[in-house]
């Protein structure tokens, strides 16, 4: 082989040579974590706590970079376009990866452009009314609902959030009609369902379980699978005459594609590790969640089965950008 035969060899070998070195000695720098919202809310939350856990365990810092806007299209974007170096991921959630791609001009493809690690945990939501609306169940509310004189409101933390979808999905599983209030965020929503502005609510556990507890709102069901282990006496809505309604809030940690197949193993099992710690899942469950843990092809499967559920919801619902 002549000299030239041997540099064109030694560059297309370079690569695989550079990316086995790097997942050997990875991290030796810290990892910056993405967090396409605002601090508080349960990305954050959940990010935060995985964050510092897998510091403890890799013994290199581990940054949570809160940039938030556009509907979280902002953060995920800037990961989308990062070296695929293990060193910037993203926290992705439900919203990002399977719903605003559908009702937004997005730059980026979640197949195309993330490499998925594993899910972080999930969380369901409270279905909940205002005390003054009569109904102390799921089948009281859809008789109340379809009486043609009573206009029901439900609000969420915005367009394309899983209290919004979870409120279009209702009212096509029941027959039903209420009209969607956006809000800026979970807070606002809750607080004008409390104040008895709204009516109804598909909000998260974490956000409206407290106001349960007080009597400011009354929970009619949970929207997961299951019953929540921290309201075992609530039925879901699936129980409550509605066989397969599930609706979550989940979260999950994401690369940029062509991050080596043996950095997503490695950090996969590291946070699977650390999911598996008592503390964390007692934190979790604090807030009604579970954690995660699943591979990246598991991950994978699932991100695309979310896409596929939800794309549907809002084709039948006909969201679109606000």
């Amino acid at each position: 082989m002549n000299k030239f035969g041997l540099i064109a060899a030694a560059l297309l070998l370079a690569p695989a040579g550079i990316s086995g070195v790097n997942a050997q000695t990875y991290p030796d720098r810290p990892i910056r974590m993405i967090v396409p919202f605002a601090p508080g809310g349960g990305t954050d939350i959940v990010s935060r706590l995985v964050a510092q856990r897998l510091a403890d365990s890799i013994k290199q810092s581990v940054v949570v970079d809160n940039r938030a806007g556009g509907a979280g299209n902002i953060g995920t974007e800037l990961v989308a376009r990062a070296n695929p170096d293990g060193y910037t991921l993203l926290v992705g959630s439900a919203t990002i990866l399977a719903v605003n791609p559908v009702i937004f001009k997005v730059t980026y493809n979640p197949s195309r452009d993330f490499a998925p690690i594993t899910r972080l945990g999930s969380q369901p939501h409270l279905m909940v009314v205002h005390p003054s609306l009569p109904a102390n169940s799921v089948r009281e509310f859809v008789t109340l609902a379809k009486e043609k004189s009573l206009k029901l409101n439900y609000g969420s933390s915005g367009t394309g959030g899983p209290a919004h979808l979870g409120g279009e999905l209702f009212k096509i599983v029941a027959g039903i009609d209420m009209l969607h209030i956006p809000y800026k965020g979970t807070g606002p929503a809750v607080i004008d369902l409390v104040g008895g502005q709204l009516q109804v609510g598909l909000l998260s556990l974490a956000s409206s379980m407290p106001h349960v507890k007080t009597g400011r709102l009354r929970a009619l069901a949970v929207t997961s699978p299951k019953r929540a282990v921290v309201a075992p006496e609530l039925p879901t809505i699936a129980e409550s005459g509605y066989p397969g309604f599930e609706v979550r809030s989940w979260y999950g940690l994401l690369a940029p594609v062509g991050t080596p197949k043996a950095i997503i193993d490695k950090l996969s099992a590291q946070i699977a590790s650390v999911l598996r710690q008592p503390e964390v899942i007692a934190r979790l469950a604090s807030d009604g969640a579970e954690p995660g843990g699943d591979t990246p092809a598991e991950f994978a499967a699932y991100i695309k089965s979310e896409a596929e559920r939800w794309g549907k919801v809002v084709k039948t619902a006909g969201i679109r950008a606000d």
